[in-house]
């Protein structure tokens, strides 16, 4: 299944939060997006795996993409090293995707700049001929690299490389948000308040992508860092 884009994240969620918008403007150019998860996210404070998994299938279908999996790493304590890189190269060159929109490399959750460097490895790695995988119809796989990997920024005030103008898929990409009722603002739930259940935190992700748009002089954005530099053919396609 060749898409043209791969969101890979350490939770569910971390997605919706942070390239939700991008990944509704890449659908509306008639791109085709997978997304996967690396955990189910079981040491979040509210919730409970089977709960995520759920809203994650509903926020999935808010963003249309054309499939969606968790690989079950273990939330916290997973790591950059062979074993999960090994578990995530078939992955990759199953979707064999152009693009893998990726966690920040510097985050409050440890989870997320772990993801960061475990996924730009995998990255590389796949397309090394020499590091054989199977694929699901137990054929041996094709060495894959995606051109570019862009990490999305997250909860820490991170400089951008570049700015995606997300303003007219703002609310779709709230709704998408919105399907993890288990994980966010609701002022009728009794379970234990976190870090992202305040109302505080739903006007941040707001103040944030408004501050992002603001940079490229838009009213919504999200922005990301490439660890590479970027080139463009025509300065009038720049914002």
């Amino acid at each position: 299944m060749k898409v043209d884009v791969l969101a890979i994240a350490a939770h569910p969620d971390d997605t919706e939060m942070s390239c939700g918008g991008t990944i509704l403007s890449l659908i509306a150019q008639g791109k085709t997006i997978a997304a996967v998860d690396l955990t189910q996210g079981e040491l979040g404070t509210r919730g409970t795996p089977k709960i995520r998994l759920q809203e994650a299938a509903e926020a999935s279908k808010i963003l249309k993409l054309a499939a969606r999996e968790n690989l079950g790493f273990r939330d916290g304590f997973f790591r950059n090293d062979e074993d999960h890189q090994m578990a995530l190269l078939p992955i990759i060159r199953h979707y064999r995707p152009d693009i893998v929109l990726t966690n920040t490399v510097d985050d409050r959750h440890p989870d997320h700049g772990r993801a960061a460097e475990l996924v730009y490895d995998a990255c590389f790695y796949a397309g090394l001929r020499r590091i054989q995988t199977t694929g699901r119809d137990g054929r041996p796989q094709e060495a894959w690299r995606p051109k570019f990997i862009y990490h999305f920024i997250q909860d820490r005030s991170l400089k951008p490389s570049f700015v995606v103008d997300i303003s007219e898929y703002w609310e779709d990409k709230l709704a998408s948000i919105r399907a993890y009722r288990s994980q966010f603002y609701d002022p009728n739930s009794h379970e234990p308040e976190s870090y992202i259940s305040s109302k505080d935190f739903w006007d941040f992700l707001e103040a944030r992508a408004r501050e992002f748009g603001h940079q490229i002089g838009v009213k919504f954005g999200e922005g990301y860092i490439s660890r590479r530099m970027l080139g463009v053919r025509n300065l009038f396609d720049l914002y």
